[in-house]
């Protein structure tokens, strides 16, 4: 299996490749919000939100929950601006790990969260706010690593601009085109192939993780990491193998 997913994180990047790690990542990204929305009561993965609710806040006089709504979109920026450094250091550098670093990095987060669990019900004011910010920050990590990757084609942790799309096209797909035969309405099915599996991959995850964080609770995360250190195994392998005998 490992073999076959060498590429998928690789600095050597194919259409299939992006679609393929784009595709695993909505699957991550919706088990992630699902459970953690079980697990703190909000959904960590889009900005609009929990920005609306700083404003909404700051209106009813909430300053306390608008504060807590800012430093929830300063951890998402922070979590996005740790991946531009990852990357860039890395890639200047000639490493083959270069984007899969950070998804190392949020697989070994992920199992943070499934720790803090067992604190999050005995100390439930002192890890839940903790918890919130820590998904943010990984939803930061991970959309600007599927962001930089497809030179911003792709989205991962949230549907909203990818099902804009998707009724764009199906808008086009059933256009009734009578008027004239030139300058044709035609939908681009290939894209709304592309719109379809990421968001049905996102909502799959989100039931699996849903699923998952009800049945056995903060373990749940524990396959979400297996299959990101999966993903980015065979770069960091090989880069360790390169610094060790450069030769």
């Amino acid at each position: 299996m490992i073999p076959l997913l060498r590429g998928w994180t690789s600095v050597q990047r194919t259409a299939q490749n992006n679609m393929r790690l784009g595709v695993t990542l909505c699957f991550v990204a919706g088990a992630t919000n699902a459970g953690g929305f079980l697990a703190v009561g909000q959904y960590t993965s889009h900005m609009s939100g929990i920005v609306s609710s700083v404003a909404d806040n700051l209106v009813l006089g909430q300053v306390g929950l608008a504060l807590a709504g800012l430093a929830a979109v300063l951890a998402f920026i922070s979590g996005a601006m740790t991946t531009a450094w990852m990357v860039n250091w890395a890639l200047r550098r000639n490493l083959q790990s270069a984007y899969g670093r950070p998804l190392l990095l949020e697989a070994l987060l992920l199992l943070v969260f499934g720790l803090f669990g067992a604190g999050i019900n005995v100390w439930a004011g002192f890890f839940a706010p903790l918890t919130v910010l820590l998904l943010c920050f990984i939803m930061g990590l991970q959309n600007a690593v599927i962001t930089k990757i497809s030179h911003a084609e792709i989205r991962t942790t949230h549907m909203t601009g990818l099902i804009t799309d998707m009724g764009i096209e199906l808008g086009k797909l059933f256009y009734v085109n009578r008027l004239t035969r030139d300058n044709k309405v035609v939908a681009n099915r290939q894209r709304l192939a592309i719109h379809f599996k990421l968001v049905g991959s996102f909502f799959v995850g989100a039931l699996t993780g849903a699923v998952g964080f009800k049945t056995v609770g903060y373990v749940a995360t524990v396959p979400l990491s297996i299959l990101l250190l999966l993903l980015v195994m065979r770069p960091v392998l090989d880069d360790a193998r390169n610094w060790i005998d450069p030769h």
